[in-house]
């Protein structure tokens, strides 16, 4: 798709969550990651110990680290001194949900990220795996389950997933936001050391976002479906000399050794996850809960008028934005963005009279606000973007989830 994205994130929200005396919080230290002896025990800003019987850490000239045996050890020091900080570990459900009787279909295999992200939203869930997004959200399309959970934005790759572009395809609504802090740690068969590691295998994301220490340790990359299907893939073809990325979890699931914890680049890593539902939303908010309302407005030219007549909707009302991305197809130009160039935005118009309809646009605004959509002030708004916009929908309202939620 030939278009450009620019956007205009409020990171606040998601990386500086509004303080909370239920929610505790704590900004990592800059990139390096632990050798295989960094079980990670610190929590909320405390540091762990160095063990007694620690191995020796993969320094950054990428030279032997400790024996596969780590996963059970106590937590080692970073390479560069520093201790590792970790965020809080939430036990219940994100959004006070509990999910039991719920089936979340996600993308990926058993211990994928978006299976713990589901997990941690709505612990009682079953969650059923999917080859590909677009399977995930057609499964709950056809009623074979009743949430599907998406990733639609990560701190390091922005909205370069284009997820969101899938999900307008789809007469689904957002119910629920969660963020998870992605901690990639190198898997291998039990006993492998680091030493013997020739090749790596993941999510080519996961590659790319592990880029400086797959390049101290020397390896050859090979990119495969999803995080959690390299995991399976190195247990079940026993490959001794191929270590795969993936979540400490993945590694406890299928009984795996962890040579190394933290191999991302950027040691803030967090990914935001929807789960969406077929309408109306089964969530159901008070007018005076913690709130937030997604939604897409589409036009045919003058971008930035667009934007700043949106922009006026909410400031005009006291209303604040926690996101606004501009999506402009540029007719055969460059840019980025995933989809096949020159081909506009589809949205299926639900309000459509008849069945739902696809219809096409050159330029796309994503917008998120605070506030429920049943709220006057954001009704408002909402009317006045549809009076200078061609077409405008909203995607959901759900409880505003503001914490970040950790695998360890």
């Amino acid at each position: 798709m030939a278009y450009t994205s620019s956007s205009l994130h409020l990171h606040k929200h998601l990386l500086l969550p509004k303080t909370n005396p239920s929610s505790s919080y704590s900004r990592p230290p800059p990139p390096s990651f632990v050798a295989a002896a960094a079980k990670i025990n610190g929590v909320n800003g405390h540091s762990s110990k160095k063990s007694p019987n620690g191995k020796a850490q993969i320094n950054g000239d990428g030279k032997k680290g400790v024996n596969g045996s780590g996963r059970k050890k106590a937590a080692a020091q970073h390479i560069n001194g520093n201790d590792r900080i970790h965020l809080s570990v939430s036990t219940g459900g994100a959004g006070g949900q509990d999910g039991f009787g719920l089936r979340v279909a996600f993308q990926g295999a058993p211990g994928a990220y978006s299976e713990f992200a589901a997990k941690t939203a709505l612990p009682g869930c079953d969650t059923v795996p999917c080859r590909a997004f677009a399977d995930a959200l057609a499964a709950v399309d056809g009623g074979a389950v009743d949430r599907a959970i998406l990733p639609v934005e990560s701190t390091m790759e922005g909205t370069a997933l284009r997820n969101y572009d899938l999900l307008l395809r789809h007469d689904l609504v957002v119910v629920q936001e969660i963020n998870l802090f992605v901690h990639y740690c190198l898997l291998a068969m039990p006993g492998v050391r680091a030493a013997e590691v020739r090749r790596v295998i993941s999510h080519p994301m996961a590659l790319a976002h592990c880029g400086r220490a797959l390049a101290r340790l020397g390896v050859d990359r090979e990119p495969v479906e999803d995080t959690a299907g390299a995991v399976e893939m190195l247990r079940s073809n026993r490959m001794l000399d191929t270590a795969a990325i993936a979540s400490p979890r993945a590694a406890d699931l299928y009984g795996l050794d962890v040579l190394a914890h933290g191999l991302q680049d950027e040691s803030w890593n967090v990914t935001r996850f929807l789960l969406l539902s077929k309408p109306p939303s089964p969530v159901t908010l008070p007018m005076d809960a913690d709130a937030k309302t997604s939604m897409v407005v589409a036009h045919r030219g003058g971008s930035m008028m667009v934007v700043l007549k949106v922009l006026s909707a909410f400031s005009s009302r006291n209303i604040n934005l926690t996101k606004l991305e501009v999506i402009n197809n540029n007719e055969g130009g460059g840019g980025g963005g995933g989809a096949a160039a020159g081909h506009p935005v589809m949205i299926l118009d639900t309000s459509a009279r008849g069945a739902p309809t696809l219809r096409a646009f050159p330029h796309v605004l994503y917008v998120d606000c605070e506030g429920a959509s049943h709220d006057p002030r954001v009704l408002d708004a909402i009317k006045e973007i549809e009076r200078f916009a061609v077409f405008v929908r909203v995607l959901g309202c759900y409880a505003a989830d503001s914490n970040v939620y950790d695998l360890q």
